[in-house]
């Protein structure tokens, strides 16, 4: 990894050294003729850390050393503080990029930053590891998705932004199109798009490492024909380096990240039931470190309907297998005696206790009658189910009791309820609560709330209840919270 505060530091020192021996510079120069001044000092300037010093600086310090009049002391200043500054902009930028902890954030900081140190307006961003594993993305700065479309029609060859997405050899330290109209052999189509979208001039750069191989391209767009000079392109090496690395970094988080839901979405239901005389919808997420929230319906004799929801303890890849274990057995249970929801969970607390004696968790099984409209229900140490209808929004009242795992043997009434024709019953795990990050009781507040705002339209759609609850308790969205929370939602709505 870069470190540009070392860098900073080695230039820093380097500027003190300088001060303290400008009097033996002033002594060196009464004593030695100036063309051997000029042949001792032209050639030696030390490349520190990386920076290359052949590498051009600012038009008011890039006169050679013969040319300044003066003792060579200030010239020294001058330029180690050009070094000190662009070091300190690069050391700016990486530390902006690496408090990125998300790839779309990462990649927009990179196009910004790339932007500011070519000196360019708008810029292209094409995420599409070598590997051909892990996610794709195209980002633009300041192109709308209709002018990325058009440089799509652009045939991939045609371009420095293809041609370096393609590995290329001509185009590992970039590539620099500084009249893009005046070339006389550019594609046509090209030349329409580029004409169209305003931008004369390109610098292209790849997204590569000899550890992470390449990742990508980035390509900057100028209005009129420019190229960044080499001091530039040489500070855009040298940060899009690390930026290679961070995405790098970030894309295998997000590949596990990934590979954790599909896990969590195989150990649930591929698809509901269909029972007469109930619809049902269920919504699930999984937290960045896989959890174990999960739900299930299943049916039983009689075209009656078993519902269950549960949390296991933890997080992570046990979580999730214990997750997946719980509800299998749940299964089992509630085909031999779904009928009782207590007996149900009575012997799911006494498996738990007998082979995860380290573990707890909480669960609801409902037992549905759709023809009769009866539901009877237990709860270990689970979050009371919401109704919600046309003149009644309320949570069902259950009585208290002990997660599953908690005591030396568990047991509690259950409770049976009718919901009216045309209600809608919600089962939830608690993340949807947590994952607000207010108190529980302004959580249920606020989840009451959502309910009752259901538009009357939609509340004869399981789904879209369940959606817009999910909108409103979190209307942030949830794979931007912060919360490691999974969330589960399981909606029945009674005909």
């Amino acid at each position: 990894m870069l470190d540009i505060g070392l860098l900073v530091r080695v230039h820093v020192d380097a500027l003190i050294v300088a001060q303290n021996h400008m009097g033996v510079c002033d002594a060196i120069r009464r004593i030695t003729p100036v063309g051997k001044l000029a042949a001792m000092s032209a050639p030696h300037l030390p490349k520190v850390a990386g920076i290359d010093p052949e590498v051009p600086v600012s038009t008011h310090t890039s006169a050679p050393l013969t040319e300044v009049p003066g003792p060579p002391g200030p010239f020294i200043q001058d330029r180690l503080a050009g070094w000190v500054s662009d070091l300190t902009t690069l050391h700016e930028l990486t530390e902006r990029l690496a408090g990125t902890n998300t790839l779309d954030g990462a990649l927009n900081e990179l196009l910004q930053a790339g932007a500011a140190l070519v000196g360019a307006r708008r810029g292209l961003l094409v995420l599409e590891p070598a590997s051909g594993e892990g996610p794709s993305a195209t980002l633009g700065l300041g192109l709308s998705h209709a002018e990325l479309g058009h440089i799509a029609t652009v045939p991939r060859a045609a371009t420095a932004l293809g041609r370096v997405l393609d590995g290329l050899p001509d185009t590992a330290d970039g590539v620099t199109s500084p009249d893009l109209l005046g070339e006389k052999d550019l594609d046509p189509r090209h030349r329409e798009v580029a004409v169209r979208l305003g931008y004369a001039a390109s610098y292209a750069l790849p997204l590569a490492s000899e550890a992470a191989g390449r990742l990508g391209a980035a390509v900057w767009l100028y209005d009129e024909p420019a190229e960044p000079a080499q001091k530039q392109r040489h500070l855009a090496g040298l940060y899009a380096r690390y930026a290679t690395e961070h995405l790098a970094r970030l894309i295998e988080l997000e590949r596990a990240r990934a590979d954790v839901a599909a896990v969590a979405e195989e150990l649930l239901p591929s698809r509901l039931p269909r029972i007469p005389g109930v619809q049902l919808a269920a919504r699930h997420r999984t937290g960045p470190r896989g959890g174990g929230d999960w739900y299930d319906a299943l049916p039983l004799p009689d075209r009656t309907l078993g519902l269950a929801v549960g949390s296991v303890g933890g997080s992570g890849p046990s979580a999730m297998a214990a997750m997946g274990r719980l509800r299998a057995s749940l299964r089992a249970y509630a085909v031999m005696e779904g009928e009782d929801p207590v007996a149900v969970l009575s012997d799911l607390e006494l498996l738990l206790r007998l082979t995860e004696p380290a573990r707890t968790a909480t669960a609801l099984f409902a037992y549905c009658e759709p023809a009769a409209r009866k539901v009877v229900l237990a709860g270990a140490g689970h979050t009371p189910p919401l109704v919600l209808g046309e003149r009644r929004c309320e949570f069902v009242e259950t009585t208290l009791s002990a997660p599953l795992g908690m005591l030396a043997c568990w047991e509690a009434p259950s409770v049976e309820f009718s919901p009216a024709p045309g209600e809608t019953v919600l089962l939830y795990t608690d993340g949807l609560l947590r994952r607000t990050g207010d108190a529980m009781d302004r959580a249920f507040a606020r989840l009451h709330s959502a309910a009752a705002s259901v538009p009357k339209p939609d509340r004869h759609d399981p789904a879209a209840v369940a959606d817009h609850v999910l909108r409103t308790m979190l209307p942030d969205g949830l794979d931007r919270s912060d919360s490691a929370e999974d969330v589960v939602i399981l909606a029945a709505h009674f005909d």
